[in-house]
């Protein structure tokens, strides 16, 4: 049994078009909240994009797929390594700042004194 699959150049468009109206329609309904968190995730997931364009450039025949491939890896990889960034910060944004601003065991908050003697 030989099962192909052809996609043509309408169909792939057509493909395209239908997912970019579905991420924007669940997009649009993400509170502003959490904006910064679902795209610091999205990005990192991204590396898949590496995992492609590796596969493009190990298996390129001439030099133009060669550096689409190279690009692949590239702008794959600054896109890991952006949501690494940004994770990273959004996580540093959750921590006290001072050691003096912390709660003691109880949950209360110890004041600061800020008094010159």
């Amino acid at each position: 049994m030989n099962f192909t699959i052809e996609i043509t150049g309408f169909v792939a468009l057509y493909i395209f078009m239908l997912a970019a109206f579905a991420g924007w329609v669940i997009i649009g309904r993400v509170p502003a909240i959490l904006h910064t968190p679902l795209m610091s995730g999205s990005n990192f997931v991204h590396g898949i994009v590496v995992v492609g364009g590796l596969f493009a450039l190990l298996n390129a025949s001439t030099t133009t797929e060669q550096a689409i491939g190279f690009f692949a890896v590239l702008l794959g990889a600054g896109n890991v390594a952006g949501g690494y960034a940004v994770t990273g910060r959004m996580l540093a944004m959750f921590k006290p700042s001072s050691p003096a601003a912390a709660s003691d065991k109880t949950g209360a908050v110890r004041s600061i004194n800020t008094a010159k003697t």
